[in-house]
């Protein structure tokens, strides 16, 4: 099979760090070829050559067996490659039809929407796209919203698809949605796909090939017919990865944390939450399972402190913290990872100390006469890098600097440090590659071991299941069941979260 896209001798370097070295790749016609490796292996990076964002230092590319030269992303378009980034680039209060068209050089001069309307459905129906032209991108689901943008390369011709974690954010019918669409796009359409992953399960039931890259080098080449998972973890980590135990250690203790009849509205003035109550008592994990824009992100907010409620009451060792803003939450020890890890929990262009002072800027300990105990912080800041074993050189870098599962283990180590009698974990494994993920889901079991009661979001039921002592599969801001371990599995968790009910008992 005709060899569409290669990469030869790829090395790029960055200040203080060899990104690639050395990297060859080869993508067949007709295929989905998966790159695969940990967060900082370099899968970005290369895709940022391939599609001229980054010019490598040393090594060459071929497109059809001809050496190219992509000074920027113009130029990979022209020569027919594309490529969809891991964040949006999408304007939501635009339609679909707009935001396809944007940036098209068409535009520069005088466009028919009326044309490009026709133009763009027909490229729906010849890829099997089921879109609303005329909505609004605020409107669409995270699935459709990666359709756009899928749209949008193929709109500008594009013939190789380059797919930064196309399914990061993804629910799993989303995400297996997208999948069977890219099979039967590469099977019917002649279309090729470069799908970089960091997820097993993608690898192995959607791409053809696979290239895993570990600190910056290539250590695998395979088709997916002669891999397993087992062998892919050794390929990516070097090693074996350990699944941990099953559920959190430690007997639960007395109730720490109250909720009761909670409610809130969303962003656009309707209601998120309709009466959510439960009880957590110290040890224990709550895992809340449930499909995007169901009222998890809101509860996690009005805990945090960060979203006002309508209704209900929020208590933390008895005491009513309802009315507290998030300062005083924190004081009082309530912990918040957001599921935004660079929008919301940190600030790139701050050094990890200052992202640190985020959490300590209003505890006496680091504070003196009003001002911040820089040597303290920092002090406290290696502290947090050496235990979460987090890959940066010093405690002054760049939060930007660091790959999305260091990040995570920074945010982690922050939040954790303060030991918080309330743990709220919004997301934390989102993005994260097969050992990064192994970490954080262990500390969260330390945490609560360690007699934090820790509430968990995830949409990953196997996390959800494994972790949680108890499972509420949220539904339109109502918990459908409050499930044990021993009632708890995939396959139910998943039919609530659509908003199946059966009769369980929900009291405690």
């Amino acid at each position: 099979m005709e060899v569409v896209l290669a990469a030869r001798g790829i090395t790029k370097r960055f200040p203080g760090v060899l990104a690639l070295d050395r990297v060859d790749l080869e993508v067949p016609g007709g295929e989905i070829h998966a790159v695969l490796g940990q967060n900082g292996a370099g899968k970005t990076t290369l895709m940022n050559v391939l599609f001229g964002l980054v010019q490598p230092d040393e090594g060459a590319l071929f497109l059809h067996g001809r050496r190219v030269e992509f000074r920027s992303p113009h130029d990979a378009l022209t020569h027919g490659i594309g490529m969809v980034h891991q964040t949006r680039r999408l304007v939501a209060a635009h339609t679909v039809l707009e935001n396809i068209v944007l940036g098209h050089p068409r535009v520069r001069g005088v466009l028919s929407l009326r044309d490009a309307r026709v133009e763009v459905a027909a490229l729906c129906r010849r890829y099997g796209v089921g879109l609303d032209l005329g909505a609004r991108v605020w409107q669409l689901s995270e699935g459709e919203r990666q359709w756009v943008e899928i749209l949008k390369a193929l709109y500008r011709g594009a013939r190789v698809l380059i797919l930064d974690e196309p399914t990061s954010v993804l629910t799993p019918p989303e995400a297996a949605a997208l999948l069977a669409g890219l099979q039967a796009m590469v099977r019917g359409e002649g279309v090729t796909a470069l799908l970089v992953t960091h997820k097993l399960p993608t690898v192995m039931s959607a791409c053809d090939r696979v290239t895993v890259l570990r600190a910056g080098r290539v250590v695998g080449r395979l088709r997916t017919a002669e891999a397993t998972e087992d062998l892919l973890v050794r390929y990516m980590v070097g090693r074996d990865v350990a699944p941990g135990p099953a559920g959190p250690s430690g007997a639960p203790g007395r109730r720490v944390l109250e909720v009761e009849d909670l409610a809130c509205l969303g962003d656009r003035g309707v209601a998120a939450l309709r009466g959510v109550s439960f009880a957590l008592r110290e040890g224990e994990i709550l895992g809340i399972a449930g499909v995007a824009g169901n009222g998890q992100e809101e509860l996690a907010q009005v805990l945090a402190g960060l979203r006002p409620a309508t209704a209900g009451r929020v208590r933390l060792d008895g005491r009513d913290i309802t009315r507290l803003p998030p300062v005083a939450r924190w004081a009082l020890g309530v912990g918040y990872i957001p599921a935004e890890r660079t929008e919301v929990a940190s600030i790139g262009a701050f050094s990890l100390v200052d992202n640190t002072a985020l959490t300590y800027h209003f505890d006496p300990a680091y504070v003196r006469r009003g001002l911040l105990d820089d040597a303290g912080l920092a002090r406290l800041t290696r502290r947090i890098i050496d235990g979460f074993d987090v890959k940066v050189p010093h405690p002054y870098a760049r939060a930007r600097q660091l790959s999305g599962g260091n990040l995570q283990k920074m945010i982690l180590g922050r939040v954790l440090s303060r030991a918080p009698r309330v743990l709220i974990a919004h997301l934390p494994t989102q993005g994260l590659d097969v050992e990064a993920t192994a970490f954080v889901r262990a500390q969260l079991r330390e945490a609560a071991a360690g007699g934090a009661a820790v509430v968990l979001i995830s949409e990953d039921l196997d996390e959800i299941v494994a972790l949680g002592d108890w499972v509420a599969p949220i539904y339109e801001g109502r918990f459908v069941a409050w499930l044990g371990r021993e009632q708890a599995d995939p396959e139910t968790v998943g039919a609530m979260m659509a908003g199946r009910r059966r009769e369980w008992a929900a009291a405690r």
